[in-house]
């Protein structure tokens, strides 16, 4: 049974941090739904670093949907949240539940993320009435990067960070059941912390958040162009993937790759047949001796990963 937005409410009160992970495919998602991960975030972030774009905003809700359903049929356990790309809910709020259903019906997702404070309150109210879990997110948000220079934190001055606090208490009022808080400084993290009731989500707000979210490109040493301030390396898998590339490319050039042990055999009478056949002139087409033998296809090799 997958975690629920109420468990992490609970994990809230309880005082119990949790860690949530970015994941646009399969094989990621099942590595990371088997290691324990309880939210798994299908973001916006993919524009970056799986299609190659500059910034986040030429994703699209059918990139969200497509990344989403590997995601979901790769998770049994996590709670699979989808981002709301950009433009895909600023319009109006019957643009917001048309896509925000989508996702849910379509991607498959338990819940969606959305980019915007007091603004999208009642955007957010409205999706929350409906049934559509809402996950927040102010602070330094990638949908604004031209809006706000650059990615630049968000939160030093006075009227930014009183600013932000109310964005906070507004969508908590709206019904989100966390809010990320992205590019905060950490003491302004942990005053809006204590102020909601909600869990916040911090990836470049300190440690004093109920929870931390990364991209999991930067966690695992994947995403090599830079590395951002606030991401720690657990792993550097970029190198590790590169010798291993090159390695079996050697192989295959040396001829040393494959060998019998990655081949296939067959029945040495069919070959002795074969090469009788072709001493003589090219052997008619008999549809019944192509299917010969195909009743029970030999699949050895070939049984699914699952």
């Amino acid at each position: 049974m997958r975690v629920t937005v109420e468990q992490l409410r609970d994990m809230k009160r309880q005082g119990r941090r949790f860690a949530m992970l970015t994941a646009y495919e399969y094989s990621i998602a099942r590595l990371l739904d088997d290691a324990g991960v309880p939210v798994l975030l299908v973001g916006d972030s993919l524009g970056s670093v799986v299609l190659g774009y500059d910034t986040t905003l030429p994703v699209t809700v059918e990139d969200i949907i497509r990344h989403t359903q590997a995601v979901v049929r790769g998770s049994r356990n996590a709670l699979v949240v989808s981002d709301m790309p950009f433009m895909s809910f600023q319009e109006s709020i019957e643009q917001a539940l048309h896509n925000a259903g989508r996702m849910l019906k379509e991607g498959g997702c338990q819940a969606v993320k959305l980019e915007g404070g007091a603004p999208m309150a009642e955007t957010t109210r409205r999706l929350v009435e409906v049934g559509i879990p809402v996950m927040g997110h102010i602070g330094l948000t990638p949908q604004s990067v031209h809006q706000l220079g650059g990615h630049k934190v968000q939160g030093k001055t006075l009227a930014v960070a009183t600013r932000l606090l109310s964005d906070a208490q507004a969508l908590e009022e709206a019904g989100v059941f966390s809010i990320v808080l992205e590019g905060v400084p950490a003491a302004l993290a942990q005053r809006i912390t204590a102020a909601v009731s909600v869990p916040t989500i911090g990836i470049g707000a300190g440690p004093r958040c109920d929870a931390q979210v990364q991209v999991i490109h930067d966690l695992l040493g994947l995403f090599s162009d830079f590395q951002p301030k606030h991401a720690k390396r657990y792993a550097t898998l970029g190198p590790v993937i590169q010798d291993a590339v090159r390695r079996y490319a050697d192989d295959v050039v040396a001829g040393v790759f494959p060998t019998d042990k990655e081949s296939f055999s067959m029945d040495e009478r069919v070959l002795h047949e074969l090469d009788e056949g072709r001493q003589g002139d090219r052997l008619p087409f008999d549809p019944a001796v192509a299917l010969a033998g195909t009743t029970e296809p030999d699949f050895s090799g070939y049984a699914p990963r699952s």
